[in-house]
């Protein structure tokens, strides 16, 4: 499952995840999986924020508009259901194969 587009973060959103690990002393894991990051990419946040350079990431990337941020959503939300849907009908399956006589 894929979330956001990489490199299409906000700076509000980068200086957030930041501040989980700065102010609130999480680490790097347990605040990645709070906002849904990679620890690794977290840490590059937080090493460019201690050398004052959090600003400049992702500067290079255009913002995504409203459309595209929830096409993101859309896709990863349909990624968690089409998941769910094999796994029920595999159990399905499995329940309808046990409730047949003869078949154990």
């Amino acid at each position: 499952m894929k979330g956001i587009p990489q490199g299409r973060y906000t700076r509000e959103f980068r200086q957030e995840a930041v501040k989980l690990v700065i102010d609130e002393k999480l680490s790097l894991p347990e605040a990645g999986r709070r906002v849904s990051l990679p620890p690794s990419t977290l840490g590059y946040w937080v090493k460019q924020y201690k050398a004052g350079k959090l600003g400049d990431v992702g500067k290079t990337y255009r913002p995504l508009t409203e459309v595209e941020m929830e096409l993101a959503r859309t896709k990863k939300e349909l990624a968690e259901v089409k998941m769910e849907r094999d796994i029920l009908k595999k159990a399905a399956a499995y329940f309808a194969r046990e409730s047949l006589p003869g078949t154990r």
